[in-house]
């Protein structure tokens, strides 16, 4: 049985680690309002540019580019987007638990974020490339990452890209998800968004006709590479605003569950205390008793 001792040396304890997580909480708390905000900012933009590059083409039907080549799956890549540090609950966990279904023969790596890197080493699945980013993502960033990955597509040396990350849908609530990446989705058909979200545009299909200059071809051949790299930066913001709300809810349960811990431990010496004066007031009384 522990001693009164042992336990304010618990107690102790248990509010220095109540101090950290606490000023942790507020740190994250931080971070996660600009990370928001960043995300949130980003999807307007990224709406319009399905708006775009769906009614480009639709005047550009019989467009041709390597990045919309749709070929056998041989081999996948697949970016998969974490976070650097932990302490950020089941975030990464439930990321790294989707990016162990994919077939490790057939599939390389490219990761952003040290722990998508270290698991990708301690799996010994094929890593290609291994990137890192900000607190605050950068396009330059995300453009380093797409044009690897279109590298590789275009010189034949994987068939298929997807991007596996972490979707922010509430400060309680992020979602890993799997988007497509390469190749672009079907031109007559649907273009995957660019929002985060992993949603769908139908091609606009209306009467109105409009005119590109100097065409839609070569619109459309100038806003793909742009579109997968501005892709990549939404889901980078969403994934830094996925890791600051499960750190800043992390710790506010860490928090919470170690005032509990010192108030459990609190009671718990004062009846150990009471115990203790108890126990000498009646050896008192029974020597007083005894000497008469």
């Amino acid at each position: 049985m522990p001693s009164t001792r042992d336990i304010r040396r618990r107690i102790r304890s248990v509010k220095n680690t109540a101090q950290i997580t606490k000023a942790m909480q507020m740190v994250a708390a931080a971070k996660m309002r600009k990370a928001q905000q960043a995300a949130l900012a980003g999807r307007p933009y990224a709406q319009l540019m399905n708006q775009v590059l769906a009614e480009v083409t639709h005047h550009a039907a019989d467009f041709t580019h390597p990045l919309l080549e749709v070929r056998e799956v041989r081999k996948r890549a697949v970016i998969l987007v974490s976070t650097d540090k932990g302490l950020c609950g089941s975030l990464n966990a439930n990321l790294l638990r989707e990016a162990g279904k994919f077939d490790r023969n057939t599939t390389v790596f490219i990761t952003a974020g040290r722990k998508a890197a270290q698991f990708v080493a301690r799996t010994r699945r094929q890593l290609a490339a291994e990137f890192t980013y900000k607190d605050a993502p950068m396009f330059a960033e995300a453009r380093a990452i797409s044009k690897f990955a279109q590298d590789m597509f275009i010189q034949g040396e994987v068939d298929h890209v997807d991007i596996l990350y972490t979707n922010f849908i509430s400060t309680l609530s992020q979602r890993p998800e799997v988007v497509p990446f390469l190749p672009v989705g079907e031109i007559k058909g649907v273009v995957a968004g660019v929002d985060g979200t992993g949603a769908e545009v139908e091609l606009a299909g209306g009467t109105t006709e409009f005119q590109f200059e100097p065409s839609a071809a070569a619109v459309l051949g100038g806003l793909l590479p742009h579109y997968l790299n501005f892709k990549v930066y939404q889901i980078l913001l969403e994934a830094k605003a996925s890791e600051q709300s499960a750190r800043m809810v992390a710790m506010k349960s860490a928090t919470d569950n170690a005032n509990q811990l010192i108030k459990d431990l609190t009671l718990e010496y004062n009846k150990m205390r009471q115990a203790n004066i108890t126990k000498e007031l009646l050896e008192i009384s029974s020597a007083a008793m005894a000497m008469g």
